[in-house]
């Protein structure tokens, strides 16, 4: 059983979720996504100013970086899931190392208050190569959101909730999902494996990968899984899509068309106005955050 450290609530956690933001903004490229700085340095910078842990987690198949807080063992859990990170050099030529360079799930995840907070990157992502024999260059580019991906992920959930302790009467997981970007797909996949999901926002979120690349005339995914094909799985679950107004990458449709796939009834789509696709989405996250996701009642009609 994978080990991970434990963490006290710090009092001035407002204070210094702040300042991690700040930081984010102001380093040089932050909106750009073109850096000087050291991946593992920034994000291990980020993660320290809102109070979150650097873990690294063997779970089946990969061994994820996680960065956690978990303050209150009774509270509920919020997991955060990054978006594809520095998949591709160019349009033809994939990067060796899918780290991103501005890791914005962890962003969006240091911007959150919550008591327990835990970021998941994707598999390959800022941990060494060589704990991932596993790794290679088809999972960051056709094979992303493969199931054994999605088990990876699903299996490193369940390791963080056997932290919690709920208390008498409680429910015994609470666990809200939020991905960006790729992550998104990734957070609505895990969800389809689960019972016990209460929330899921993504923000920028790949909901629909046959469509995103035959828009942009790119290669399909046949051994990935689609998240609008288990859109009817997760159909009960409360959720908010966050989309950017000007986002080319992962335009608004794209959550327009997992909503109608789905019905309204659980699901929302909120498009952003001014905000591109890795735009100044942590900046803007505590107010969307406030946004709670509902399940609406449909009318039965007249009778």
């Amino acid at each position: 059983m994978t080990m991970v450290r434990r963490t006290s609530e710090s009092k001035g956690m407002r204070a210094r979720i702040a300042a991690a933001v700040l930081a984010m903004l102001l380093l040089p490229g932050a909106m750009t996504g073109c850096t000087g700085l050291d991946p593992n340095v920034h994000a291990d910078s980020l993660a320290a100013s809102a109070g979150l842990i650097r873990e690294q987690v063997d779970a089946g198949g990969f061994v994820l970086t996680a960065f956690a807080r978990i303050s209150r063992p009774d509270q509920p859990l919020t997991v955060y899931i990054e978006g594809d990170g520095y998949a591709w050099m160019s349009r033809s030529m994939p990067s060796p190392d899918p780290t991103p360079h501005q890791a914005m799930g962890l962003a969006l995840a240091a911007a959150d208050g919550s008591a327990n907070v835990v970021y998941l990157a994707r598999p390959c992502q800022f941990t060494p190569m060589s704990l991932n024999p596993r790794c290679g260059i088809p999972y960051w580019t056709g094979k992303r959101f493969a199931p054994e991906v999605v088990a990876s992920l699903n299996g490193a959930v369940d390791r963080f909730l056997a932290r919690l302790n709920p208390q008498p009467g409680q429910r015994a997981h609470r666990l809200n999902l939020v991905g960006y970007s790729g992550g998104g797909a990734l957070a609505v996949l895990v969800a389809a494996r689960r019972t016990d999901v209460v929330s899921i926002r993504t923000v920028a979120g790949n909901l629909d990968d046959e469509y995103v690349n035959r828009l942009h005339g790119v290669s399909p995914m046949p051994e990935s899984e689609n998240a609008i094909d288990v859109a009817a799985r997760v159909a009960a679950i409360a959720q908010i899509h966050f989309t950017g107004a000007d986002d080319t990458v992962v335009p608004p449709e794209v959550a327009q068309r997992f909503v109608e796939r789905e019905g309204a009834q659980c699901a929302q789509v909120r498009t952003v106005p001014g905000v591109g696709h890795d735009g100044d989405w942590a900046a803007r996250w505590p107010a969307l955050l406030a946004i709670r996701p509902t399940c609406v009642e449909r009318s039965m009609g007249a009778t």
